[in-house]
């Protein structure tokens, strides 16, 4: 009796090289929790402009011009809306990643996302402080381009311990950016596109390559890593 055919090597390799890639990244991101972060930002932009316009003449288009005075007064509300969002949308990845997680007997809080969390911290705390600044010094239409900018940087950064099609997001991101610093006047709207109908967007794709059952009922696999 002849012995049975030995495996390919190249596809052991590549079986290998892909338990190596998962153990150094996070691919465990919902694209549930994309969605949610986006609807959250576009809530947050329509709650900023109604707050605008009920404290300046022209909304948003008065802030761009208006006193120290002014924008120190209208700072609290601001920082507490931002807070808010950031707040919604956290909570909401933790729930949408940790039950996905859940789902296949993976651990939330593992070496990647520790490296992840890092990766995307950085930039954006740096950005958040930045802009700040941006704001507090005049300059506060370029205080949205500042952070689509920063996001997109921090979103690049992290690409490399997670999923592949982030690095996309983050190119997005700054290239909405750049164009929010030629029409300052539309910050709200480079607001919604970006942090709003981007992470959607994103989220949708996601979640149908990634996570949507099959017609076995059974959850999709973790996404393949790239060569």
């Amino acid at each position: 009796m002849k012995p049975a055919a030995t495996s390919d090597p190249l596809a052991q390799l590549s079986e290998i090289r892909a338990i190596m890639e998962r153990s150094s990244r996070f691919l465990s991101l919902s694209g549930l929790s994309g969605v949610g972060a986006g609807v959250v930002a576009l809530l947050g932009a329509a709650a900023s402009h109604f707050y605008l316009q009920r404290q300046f003449p022209d909304g948003y288009l008065r802030l761009l011009s208006a006193s120290a005075t002014e924008r120190q007064a209208a700072l609290p509300a601001l920082l507490l809306l931002a807070g808010g969002m950031i707040g919604a949308a956290l909570l909401l990845a933790f729930f949408f990643t940790r039950r996905r997680t859940h789902r296949s007997g993976l651990s939330l809080w593992s070496g990647p996302a520790r490296r992840l969390a890092v990766a995307l911290a950085v930039p954006l705390v740096a950005g958040g402080l930045f802009c700040l600044r941006l704001y507090l010094g005049g300059d506060a239409g370029m205080v949205v381009p500042g952070l689509l900018l920063f996001y997109g940087l921090a979103l690049l950064n992290a690409s490399k311990y997670t999923l592949d099609e982030i690095r996309w997001l983050g190119l997005t991101q700054i290239g909405l950016g750049l164009l929010a610093m030629l029409q300052p006047g539309w910050g709200l709207i480079y607001f919604a596109l970006g942090f709003g109908l981007g992470h959607i967007g994103y989220g949708l794709l996601m979640y149908n390559r990634y996570e949507r059952p099959d017609a076995a009922g059974t959850p999709a696999a973790h996404p393949p890593v790239s060569a």
